[in-house]
């Protein structure tokens, strides 16, 4: 039978000498002590080597000096990672989870980056406190000749993405936000914003968020449901429109904007989308300047096309190759003489490379015409009339 430990023997138990169990500490000479800063700095040394030096470092200036010098070197060697997660790793969780058991009703292609980027504003959302929803926030748009903004708060920031999203469900015969006589005067964003704004007997405030959230998942849910034939469906923004899976794509750029509007305000870290929502964000801002260009020159805010002619449509023009560099970046071919035109890398007047994040933040109308850092090439006044184009995208 084995035996009975000491503690069931029914005998008292022998004191411990608490000093005789205590391992001796270890007497080092100098040189040894000192040959051991490195490891010590990198944690690398044992319990009995680190009592050592530390108590050592107590006594030895030079040495103290020295091991300050090293722990500083490690930090450099271990920079400090954000605390905010990688945007493209929601993408890479749920591709590797469908991968291994595909969605039964799956998300469109068109619509992930609308479905991504409201996911990560509602987690930055989830994580402030309710004094934050009145923190100051500005909204900064280009107005078509010079940068403008309206002061509002976090809350607000989401009712007015809560009131232009709803565009979006009402094309999808979803609840519209705004209700009677007010939906049917407010055509476009700006005029939504503040109707909703004004009909608000508060300012809004972290309960907004609940009916932000509950629309957005259910415009995802509905274009799921529908399929991929919906997207060529239009969306009405009161001047112009979209086909839907082009608006799926404006909402989702506007919500990472303005999510970094709101994160600049309660001092969040908020990174750029993934690289392929941003390539698609980009793509679409490419594809709608031929229009804006077209448009400001109808208001004489473009150089008019003098000595030029109007290009058919489907036949190359005058073109400016935009490069973007960076995750998400590309190059695209901009007509600049007719919106139905086909850009023409034989016709290729300019060249304009930007970073990709600047220029959607020159889209958004945080970036002035003037200031965006852009690497220029040929017919200056082609460059100026795309990069104030591309500022004329933005809004409210």
């Amino acid at each position: 039978m084995p035996r009975a430990s000491v503690e069931d023997g029914g005998l008292p138990l022998p004191e411990l000498d608490e000093a005789a169990s205590r391992p001796a500490p270890l007497v080092l000479e100098h040189p040894v002590l000192k040959a051991l800063l490195g490891a010590w700095a990198l944690a690398a040394c044992s319990a009995a080597e680190t009592a050592a030096v530390e108590e050592h470092l107590g006594e030895c200036g030079s040495c103290a000096d020295e091991a300050l010098r090293l722990r500083g070197a490690v930090g450099l060697l271990h920079p400090v990672e954000p605390l905010d997660l990688d945007p493209g790793l929601r993408t890479r969780v749920l591709s590797g989870s469908f991968d291994r058991r595909p969605p039964r009703i799956p998300v469109p292609e068109w619509a992930t980056p609308y479905d991504a980027e409201t996911a990560r504003l509602d987690a930055l959302l989830q994580d402030i406190g309710d004094a934050e929803w009145h923190a100051p926030v500005r909204l900064r748009w280009f107005d078509g000749q010079a940068p403008t903004s309206r002061r509002t708060t976090v809350a607000g920031v989401i009712a007015h993405l809560l009131t232009v999203d709803g565009l979006v469900a009402t094309a999808l015969g979803l609840d519209d936000p705004l209700t009677g006589e007010t939906a049917d005067k407010a055509t476009n964003p700006t005029a939504r914003t503040e109707a909703y704004w004004r009909a608000s007997y508060f300012p809004p405030t972290r309960s907004i968020r609940a009916p932000w959230r509950e629309q957005s998942h259910t415009i995802v849910r509905t274009v799921s449901f529908t399929g991929t034939t919906t997207g060529k469906r239009a969306v009405s923004y009161g001047d112009f429109e979209l086909p839907l899976h082009d608006a799926m794509l404006d909402r989702a750029f506007e919500c990472w904007v303005h999510a970094e509007d709101i994160a600049d305000a309660v001092d969040y870290p908020y990174e750029p989308p993934a690289p392929r929502s941003l390539n698609r964000m980009i793509d679409l801002a490419a594809r709608m300047l031929p229009a804006v260009l077209a448009e400001r020159r109808r208001h004489g805010l473009a150089a008019p096309a003098e000595g030029r002619h109007l290009v058919p449509a489907g036949n190359p023009g005058r073109s400016l190759r935009l490069e973007i560099e960076g995750h998400g970046g590309g190059e695209w071919l901009i007509p600049l003489d007719s919106p139905g035109a086909v850009g023409s890398a034989e016709r290729e007047v300019a060249h304009i490379a930007l970073d990709g994040v600047e220029f959607c933040h020159l889209a958004a109308g945080h970036v002035s015409p003037e200031d965006a850092a852009a690497g220029q090439l040929g017919d200056r006044e082609a460059i100026r009339d795309v990069l104030f184009a591309t500022a004329s995208l933005s809004r409210m």
